[in-house]
């Protein structure tokens, strides 16, 4: 038994990856999508990645854990090819009192009532970019409300988060960010109902490439004092108050770019399967309060079959997920603001003000299929932000078990595209991006296993590549007590 008295209770979990990237050009869309932010566009690269965290100390077998705990996470990833990088992928410290969590640093998450696994990517907030700087407050799990025996949960964050400076047109750029989601059913429950939603807010900062119209000598309210209104999505507070200069007729209407998800989804539990269905409603402007954009959303099923104890076979199919998501209508192409009925042309994900659009370090902070110009093929019609937000997708994720051991997983995506409302595609590009991916676990090391992925595309929205990576992961597990292996959580 190897007793540390640093590390005291906690499990201190490490990983330690390498392996090369392959690429016949561009790096192919599953190869690069929904992972942080930390795959580069193109060239052939060698990849290094190192990870350290301590989650809070589990119950032990009376069923206590203390009512305070500490945590922490790391992760460095060195890109060594035509241009190498180090990424900070994660480094934040944890804290947690009774049900309640603060944390600072960054941290990978994925927001909204989403299958996490072989989604398409939930449509705010994937885990497409890379994570942001944030203080968070939170109820990180489902919580019962007092006195309703467990039929009641609720969970949500509040969060201050800072945007990057570097390339941005407009810096100095704050992220608020807050959600709420509630469950009716106790957990041991057969069926469970879901609900709630997500606010994302983009505010303040300066630009010298900002029209006049829509800033005051390139600055917008950034002052301690709108916090509120970016909080409650209200109007300038201050209409009468003369010594504001950095209010302009945007502001009349809103303090900072407001969007989000209102979430849906319903869970059943039966003897041989568990079904998950969710819906993903979305807000940019006034399309969704005035049931103008009702016909966009992300649509979703998870499918999990059961496998019997002791059962062995060939193999085994452990989840299917379908998804539909549609971004087409954005409340249609006229916006009249005196006309409810006209109160379209939502242009996700891009704004008059924040001209970068909803990304982070030039990648879709939400949903990968809303892509930016750096991403799609240059003979397109180029728009700075977003430049492709009307989408038909289908999607389609597997995952299953080969010979007991061998883990397989495979993701296929066919989808139409329409470039923008103010710069449309007039194709409608098609494209068809594929995955197939293989975890192998080795009998040497201990807690060693080996990784292959392969991805494709095909299509005229993205530059057709193909490309493989393989890696070679050590991972285990340091306690207070002893050590062991465990396998690793990364997505790769």
């Amino acid at each position: 038994m190897l007793y540390c008295p640093v590390f005291g209770q906690h499990q201190h979990n490490f990983s330690v990856s390498t392996g090369p990237m392959l690429t016949s050009g561009k790096t192919p869309f599953w190869l690069r999508a929904n992972q942080y932010g930390t795959v580069p566009l193109q060239n052939s690269f060698m990849r290094l990645e190192a990870e350290a965290h301590a989650d809070y100390q589990a119950r032990d077998s009376t069923g206590y854990r203390p009512k305070m705990d500490w945590g922490y996470g790391a992760n460095v990833i060195v890109n060594a090819g035509a241009s190498s990088q180090v990424l900070l992928t994660e480094g934040y410290l944890k804290g947690r009192i009774g049900a309640f969590e603060l944390y600072a640093g960054r941290r990978k998450e994925i927001i909204g009532l989403v299958d996490t696994l072989l989604t398409s990517g939930s449509y705010i907030w994937s885990g497409n970019a890379l994570p942001f700087p944030k203080i968070q407050l939170a109820l990180p799990a489902f919580t019962p409300i007092p006195f309703t025996k467990g039929v009641l949960s609720v969970m949500g964050t509040f969060s201050h988060g800072w945007f990057e400076n570097q390339g941005r047109l407009v810096q100095g750029t704050y992220l608020h960010q807050s959600s709420f989601y509630g469950r009716i059913g106790k957990e041991s429950w057969r069926f469970k109902f879901y609900g709630g939603f997500n606010h994302q807010v983009m505010w303040g900062g300066y630009s010298d490439h900002l029209d006049p119209g829509v800033s005051v000598n390139g600055k917008l309210p950034s002052n301690i004092k709108y916090y509120p209104a970016v909080i409650l999505g209200i109007r300038n507070p201050f209409p009468d108050d003369q010594t504001i200069q950095t209010i302009t007729h945007f502001e009349e209407n809103r303090i900072g770019n407001h969007l989000g998800s209102i979430d849906l989804a319903a869970e059943l539990d039966l003897n041989t399967v568990n079904f998950y269905a969710y819906r993903q409603f979305f807000y940019d402007d006034g399309s969704l309060f005035y049931g103008t954009n009702l016909d966009d959303g992300l649509n979703g099923l998870r499918i999990r079959p059961k496998r019997e104890n002791g059962l062995r076979s060939n193999f085994y199919l452990s989840q299917i997920t379908v998804e539909y998501l549609f971004t087409g209508s954005q409340g249609g192409n006229a916006f009249v603001l005196d006309d409810p009925k006209l109160r379209g042309r939502d242009d996700y994900f891009n704004n008059g003000q924040y001209l970068d659009g909803w990304t982070y370090f030039g990648r879709t902070v939400g949903t990968p299929f809303l892509s930016p110009q750096s991403e799609v093929r240059p003979n397109l019609p180029p728009r700075s932000g977003i430049a492709n937000n009307r989408v038909s997708l289908f999607h389609l994720g597997l995952t299953g078990v080969l010979l007991d051991k061998i883990n397989l997983t495979t993701k296929l995506s066919v989808s139409r595209n329409a470039g923008t409302y103010p710069i449309p595609y007039p194709n409608l590009p098609t494209q068809f991006s594929g995955l197939l991916a293989a975890s192998i676990p080795l009998n040497i090391l201990g807690g060693t296993e080996i990784k292959a992925m392969f991805a494709f595309d095909a299509g005229d929205l993205l530059p057709s590549s193909t490309g493989m990576f393989i890696a070679l992961r050590k991972s285990g597990v340091l306690s207070g007590k002893k050590t062991v292996i465990v396998s690793p959580r990364s997505r790769f």
